[in-house]
């Protein structure tokens, strides 16, 4: 689609070529190519470039401005902590790093300015020279007076430079309560599905064929779309689930065109692969072998995701170990398990002719807040204070219902739970802090 991008300019091969590295942002890219005019003319001050994450705002402007080898400075305003940062990369792209070396140790605007134009007077710009300001929203953090005068960097240096914001907010929540320069806005919408599926299909791997793939992408975005449209997270997440796709193709049961039977096979892995979108808690080796793990072991982790793990604060899973302690062993065992000079107690001198059944099949008992934390305190590794940390982790997790408040609620000074989880669940978050839990409880003596 190089129609879109004809500019008197600048040659069609390299329109060609700038159109064919950026699918279904053609139509912005045109008009950016018509806000940015002819290399030689002067082009507007500043020009504000908005939309949401992983919209193609950072993509476009790289390939426009490396394609058509024109002058600029990319500037991070992540990386950039300080503008003393700032102004040196700025200097350091357009006159090296002999210009650079004249900033002072801590440069104000003003020492920018003055450099800038002394180094314009000795090498004049022949083109527009670009500034992009990549996390622009960050400026509003700096000083006051910082943005504005990049918004008029153009009649403060006396030079053809444009600076190009990119941000994630719209410039009502950007402009400075104190006024400034006005500068030419350009919105980058959303990809549609149709633009995700053409964009992702690019990526095919080459043992297979185009339309295996594009059937692929077809699956993934029937079930992520509806809640992740960010396509550097789609792209994680079909590179992550493609193998897995690919697994009943390999061991020769279906065919290429077993669009259906293919479905079968990957639907419960792409909804397992839901609960961890946007969160990136382990890293795609670290996924696949979690797989691999939970498909051999015999189930005791089987439901179990990775967030599971690692939701849990490390004294909340503790809190959740003495809690299912409380709920499955009898209060009058607490001795034999918690105290170090309990003496020799047999099982048999506990059990009475009530007992006999499991308290596991009897269900989890209510147990008084004090001894939760009395229990707590005894299992866990090292020497906790009674902060208000500890009783918020526990309203936490009454709030997740892995404990359940059993007690009315102007109970305050004696309030009970009741342990929600299953056996398997707590053997599970036993071993995240290497804790044997079977050894504490009664029904496994």
């Amino acid at each position: 689609m190089a129609a879109l991008l004809q500019h008197a300019g600048y040659e069609e091969e390299r329109l060609l070529r700038v159109a064919q590295q950026m699918p279904c942002r053609e139509v912005q890219a045109g008009m950016l190519l018509s806000l940015m005019g002819q290399p030689q003319q002067y082009s507007y001050p500043s020009i504000f470039i908005y939309g949401h994450r992983a919209s193609g705002k950072s993509h476009v402007m790289h390939v426009l401005l490396k394609e058509l080898e024109l002058p600029h400075a990319t500037v991070s305003c992540v990386e950039c902590v300080s503008v003393a940062l700032l102004f040196e990369q700025v200097l350091l792209s357009f006159f090296g790093c002999d210009a650079a070396s004249l900033l002072p140790r801590s440069p104000s605007l003003s020492d920018f300015v003055r450099i800038y134009r002394q180094q314009c007077s000795q090498s004049p710009a022949k083109q527009t020279r670009y500034i992009v300001m990549e996390k622009a929203e960050l400026l509003r953090d700096t000083d006051a007076n910082l943005l504005p005068a990049l918004l008029r960097l153009q009649e403060l240096v006396e030079d053809n430079v444009t600076i190009i914001l990119l941000s994630e907010i719209v410039w009502d929540k950007f402009r400075p309560n104190t006024g400034c320069f006005e500068p030419l806005l350009l919105h980058f919408p959303d990809y549609s599905k149709g633009e995700l599926q053409q964009i992702l299909s690019q990526d095919r791997h080459p043992s297979y064929t185009a339309e295996f793939y594009s059937s692929y992408i077809n699956i993934l975005l029937g079930v992520f779309y509806s809640v992740c449209r960010d396509l550097r997270e789609l792209r994680h997440l079909a590179a992550l689930n493609f193998s897995k796709f690919c697994e009943p193709l390999a061991e020769g049961k279906v065919k290429e065109t077993d669009t259906h039977k293919l479905w079968r096979n990957i639907e419960p892995h792409l909804k397992k692969a839901m609960q961890t979108v946007y969160l990136r808690e382990v890293s795609s080796l670290q996924w696949e072998q979690m797989q691999q793990m939970e498909e051999k072991e015999s189930g005791a982790l089987r439901g179990l995701s990775a967030h599971t793990h690692v939701e849990l604060p490390y004294y909340s899973k503790f809190l959740l170990i003495a809690a299912y302690l409380a709920s499955y062993n009898p209060a009058r065992t607490d001795k034999r398990f918690f105290l170090k000079h309990h003496g020799k107690i047999k099982k048999t001198n506990f059990l009475k002719k009530n007992e006999k059944t499991s308290n596991h099949l009897l269900g989890p008992k209510p147990f008084p807040l004090d001894r939760l934390l009395a229990i707590f305190y005894s299992v866990v590794d090292n020497r906790v204070a009674p902060t208000a940390s500890i009783f918020s982790q526990i309203s936490s997790l009454v709030t997740l219902q892995l404990l359940t408040q059993v007690s009315h609620d102007d109970q305050l000074d004696a309030p009970k739970y009741k342990c929600a989880v299953s056996m398997d669940f707590i053997c599970a978050i036993s071993r995240t802090v290497n804790f044997d839990i079977v050894k504490y409880l009664y029904d496994f003596l």
